[in-house]
């Protein structure tokens, strides 16, 4: 095995913009990615493979990319994986530990790590424009790996079938893989179980339902605990869409229900019904994040704990190719620890960051300041760390509570977040940024609904040089930007308007 770099996200190579690479989030050296694959935690390492553009910086000959860490927050790169070739582009799929060695791939001693992953077949082949779903097998921990000569294991004769995410399932028939993947175009899910991940048989479809303005993408299906009791547990259906997400462009949205072996159902309070033109006001869908950068989230495989952490690519769609940055472009979000709970009633997604075990001594705390219109001005962001806020604010009487992120000294920009206490909802605001001009649909705003909790807005804020990723209410809601700030523009303040509020909490932290 030869590594090429060890970093904690990406760093090394000619930069064009040294201040924006990201510390805490994942980046290729000198290449372009974009969805997360094949996530699986195998002999005490998170394997991490995604879609790489080996030769350039911009989407192209996709092949599956590879990182390895044993925090989730600092990364080491290794050779591309999974190639593409004359035959195939390598698309999005996943990763199982065979461990009965169904696949005959290994051994029952020494388990083969399998990944199932579309084939977009090119011009000339055998299955020229179609997408089909194949193997690739890895006996050495996932350092190389093999195609498999067998390959295309499930075709259906479709140009748009793609994404397969497998697992594991113990039901009344035994044990089974079960496979999600989609019909893109037709916004689908479509279920397949298989006894040897090589021959697989039709289950079941979900969809289309909710957010259908654009091709689904990247499902994901999982059992989660509710509150935490294991007798009562529910599962979750991810599925990411493209365009037509709640925020413009890319997104991802969620479904709570039930799995029986063969369908997903899902519960009537994650269904949003149409109006008589047919439309769904996206609003009251269910969404991993409100913002507009975290797309294509999947969760990894075999997690130890059983814990159900999931990956995000922190970009959008439209304007992906476009990012003002060089060689590298574009990252991978934080990874996230999701739970089950019930809010208001209902089962949903809580969603925390994963962070250092030991944060550090924060550079500043504050507890129990009373601010009357007032602006605060809490430690800079630090050039080399990431930047983690947590703060607990009573607004009072107070209109808007407002974080002015990553800004000018002069106070002239910055990255606003603001809770506005009238209609309580929490806006990301990057218009005034700096670097919007690079496309016409970067500047933008993302609000969401908030609930405060006994009058408390509680927030955990990492900003890490070129992204922000907010968790309000602890998680119940989730914001995630890019934003591209001009050389410099490390200043943060805390905004008090309209009124009197009291910061119960602030504590500022760099994070390496």
């Amino acid at each position: 095995m030869t590594e090429t770099t060890t970093h904690p996200a990406g760093g090394g190579g000619e930069e064009t913009a040294p201040t924006v690479r990201p510390v805490l989030h994942y980046t290729a050296k000198n290449t372009w990615l974009n969805d997360p694959n094949g996530l699986v935690w195998h002999r005490g390492v998170y394997h991490l493979f995604y879609q790489n553009n080996p030769f350039d910086n911009v989407w192209g000959n996709m092949s599956w990319g590879h990182a390895t860490s044993t925090d989730l927050l600092h990364w080491t790169e290794h050779p591309v994986a999974i190639a593409c070739d004359e035959e195939e582009d390598v698309f999005s799929g996943s990763i199982v530990v065979d461990h009965g060695n169904t696949s005959g791939f290994g051994t029952e001693e020494d388990p083969a790590l399998v990944a199932i992953y579309t084939s977009a077949f090119k011009e000339g082949s055998a299955h020229q424009g179609t997408q089909a779903q194949s193997l690739a097998f890895s006996t050495d921990a996932g350092m190389t790996w093999s195609k498999y000569a067998g390959n295309p294991v499930l075709d259906r004769g479709s140009a748009h079938f793609r994404d397969p995410k497998v697992f594991s399932h113990e039901g009344p028939a035994g044990s089974c893989w079960v496979m999600v993947a989609v019909e893109a175009r037709h916004q689908q899910v479509v279920l397949y179980r298989s006894a040897n991940l090589k021959d697989w048989e039709y289950l079941s479809t979900f969809g289309p339902a909710n957010a259908t303005g654009g091709e689904w993408e990247c499902p994901d299906l999982f059992p989660l605990p509710l509150d935490g009791d294991p007798d009562n547990v529910k599962w979750v259906l991810v599925v990411n869409i493209n365009p037509g997400a709640v925020a413009g462009g890319s997104g991802g949205q969620y479904f709570v229900g039930d799995f029986d072996g063969v369908q997903f159902t899902a519960d009537p309070d994650s269904l949003v019904p149409a109006d008589a033109d047919g439309n769904v006001d996206l609003r009251h869908c269910l969404w991993l994040d409100w913002g507009r950068d975290y797309y294509a989230a999947v969760s990894f495989s075999n997690a130890p704990e059983n814990r159900r952490i999931m990956i995000g690519w922190m970009n959008n769609w439209d304007y992906a190719n476009s990012l003002p940055t060089s060689p590298w472009r574009s990252s991978m979000s934080l990874a996230r620890e999701v739970e089950l709970a019930t809010v208001d009633g209902l089962p949903r997604l809580v969603q925390r960051p994963v962070l250092p075990l030991d944060c550090g001594e924060p550079a500043r705390t504050i507890q129990n300041m009373e601010l009357h219109d007032a602006l605060l001005q809490v430690p800079d962001a630090v050039p080399g760390s990431a930047q983690l806020i947590e703060a607990e604010i009573l607004p009072g009487t107070a209109r808007t509570i407002a974080f002015r992120l990553l800004g000018a000294p002069d106070g002239s920009a910055a990255t606003v977040l603001s809770f506005d206490a009238v209609t309580s909802r929490l806006t990301l605001d990057r218009r005034n940024s700096g670097n919007t001009a690079f496309h016409d649909k970067f500047a933008s705003a993302e609000s969401a609904p908030v609930e405060l909790d006994d009058g408390v807005l509680r927030l955990r804020v990492i900003v890490d040089h070129c992204s922000v990723e907010v968790f309000a209410q602890d998680g119940r809601v989730v914001l995630s930007d890019l934003v591209f700030p001009l050389p410099g523009n490390l200043r943060t303040d805390l905004c008090v308007e309209g009124g009197t509020a009291i910061v119960r909490k602030l504590a500022v932290t760099a994070l390496s």
